[in-house]
């Protein structure tokens, strides 16, 4: 499997707290990977997986080969991470106010089982790159392990982040149960699917999308859930070990160890991309996973560098005013990517501009750009009237069983 091209699909925020309560740096953090993540997928709405091949011969040019490029180093595989970090790291600021309000786990239960619905009505209802079930799944996980100690966590972690076996698994597993992702989509060609999603009825557009849920499980089952879940417990460690509460003195504490990391990633990047095409040891049966898993790994650890650049320069007074912007759009991080995914039908569907596979790299990328700066005022707007954002407020209501008022109450 070609790790390279199966780029991440979307993910949720954190849990929502009360307003007066909320991390500014959090809000900071989600609201940068809410544009990291539809900066990639838009390029998935715009060409689904089956046709990028064909799509990229086609249509290539030399500005869209400089996007790829920035698209490769800076962008893919990047911001799930950040996501799944910041996920496993919310599950565990929730469990520790419910430890000090001496309640149960049941409650935690709930919040994954509402997110696992939200996550399935996205599929069912918008569009088939949803991973919040998964994370609502990996969540309950999450709710049960974060009992162990810190140095357990850890350990954990880096056993689901290194494990090299997750092909093997998935394939002995579809073949007991006789599934063959391969053969959902075996109908279809690149002319059929560009004639549904560019010109094709909702219903029709929708069918599709689902089928192609299924075709792309080893991408959520190999590639992402095991990033997913190791993310999620690095997460909660980060809770577990206290640091959270003296993140400041972390951040600058720990400049020499990011940075390090941050040259030694992309390092990698760039002889994975550049240097080892030109071995054949690159293509060799045996060698080709191990170049991809370490590819894999570098890009996780980059995007763990992202999260520590961004607190680095808001604890430093360094673009504060930039990095304010995507607070807004982090405290609704739910509500915007699923507005991402209903911007994406109708710009790319028969129901809207029927732009499917009509948009280059580029016209995506600063599409993405445009988007996210319309999200940043609508969210400025919103909450300048409402507490929570639309989704986050539901997700609330659902949670504690009782309706909230959404409103700010006007002085």
């Amino acid at each position: 499997m070609n790790y390279n091209q199966h780029k991440p699909m979307k993910t949720p925020g954190l849990s929502p707290v009360k307003p007066n309560h909320r991390i500014q740096i959090l809000d900071i953090w989600r609201g940068f990977a809410v544009l990291g993540i539809f900066v990639v997928n838009i390029e998935i709405m715009n060409v689904v997986f089956m046709n990028q091949d064909v799509f990229s011969e086609q249509s290539s040019g030399p500005f869209d080969t400089v996007i790829l490029r920035i698209s490769q180093l800076f962008f893919y595989n990047k911001f799930f991470p950040i996501f799944s970090f910041l996920f496993g790291l919310g599950i565990a600021m929730q469990l520790e106010k419910l430890k000090l309000k001496k309640k149960n786990i049941i409650f935690m239960l709930k919040r994954m089982l509402f997110l696992w619905i939200i996550g399935i009505l996205h599929i069912l209802l918008v569009w088939g790159g949803d991973v919040i079930h998964l994370y609502a799944i990996l969540g309950v996980f999450i709710c049960y392990l974060y009992r162990l100690r810190k140095r357990c966590l850890l350990i954990l972690a880096t056993y689901f982040l290194l494990f090299p076996f997750y092909d093997l698994i998935a394939e002995y597993i579809f073949s007991w149960i006789n599934f063959s992702p391969e053969k959902v989509l075996a109908n279809y060609d690149f002319n059929a699917v560009t004639e549904i999603l560019r010109n094709g009825t909702y219903t029709e557009a929708l069918n599709f999308r689902i089928l192609e849920y299924f075709s792309n499980l080893p991408v959520l089952l190999i590639a992402l859930a095991p990033i997913a879940f190791s993310m999620m417990l690095y997460g909660a460690a980060f809770v577990r070990s206290g640091q959270l509460l003296n993140l400041e003195n972390f951040i600058f504490k720990s400049k020499k160890t990011f940075i390090w990391l941050a040259i030694i990633t992309n390092m990698y990047r760039l002889i994975f991309l550049f240097i080892l095409p030109n071995f054949d040891m690159y293509r060799d049966d045996f060698f080709n996973p191990i170049w991809f898993k370490l590819m894999v790994i570098s890009d996780t650890f980059f995007g763990v560098f992202y999260i520590w650049l961004i607190a680095w320069l808001w604890f430093t007074g360094k673009l504060t005013g930039v990095l304010s912007a995507f607070q807004s759009v982090g405290k609704m991080a739910l509500s915007n990517y699923i507005l991402q995914s209903i911007i994406g039908v109708i710009i790319f569907n028969g129901i809207g501009f029927s732009l499917y596979q009509k948009l280059s790299l580029a016209q995506c990328f600063f599409t993405a750009i445009g988007i996210f700066i319309f999200q940043v005022i609508l969210s400025e707007i919103w909450l300048q009237y409402f507490k929570f954002g639309p989704l986050e407020w539901c997700w609330r209501c659902l949670s504690y069983g009782k309706l909230f008022s959404i409103k700010k109450e006007r002085s």
